[in-house]
């Protein structure tokens, strides 16, 4: 059985405009079937507390759609934003997709 992996790009600033874009792509590919999704952040510059609910809710989607999400390629300010919300414990976090394809595809 192969899996669909979906990889989505997110660049600038994460507030609630591209918060709720987010919503939307998230919803679209997890309908269309999409097994595991992974949010490349490498060109997020800063995510406000909208983008930051958006996130949470691209979680709760993809759990409820039976679906992983992962991130890869955050910047030390978004770390540090995850850290200080708790976020590192909520998403399963990977240095770049080549982490990412080692860990979690050389698995499946």
């Amino acid at each position: 059985m192969s899996l669909s992996v979906q990889v989505l790009e997110l660049s600038g600033i994460l507030d609630g405009v591209r918060g709720n874009e987010l919503r939307r792509e998230v919803n679209d590919l997890m309908a269309n079937g999409a097994d595991i999704l992974l949010l490349d952040l490498k060109e997020v510059k800063f995510i406000d507390s909208s983008g930051l609910g958006a996130l949470v809710s691209a979680m709760q989607t993809t759990r409820n759609a039976n679906g992983k999400l992962f991130v890869c390629s955050i910047s030390d300010q978004v770390r540090m934003l995850f850290e200080l919300t708790k976020m590192d414990r909520v998403f399963k976090t990977f240095a770049d997709q080549d982490e990412f394809n080692r860990q979690v595809l050389a698995i499946q």
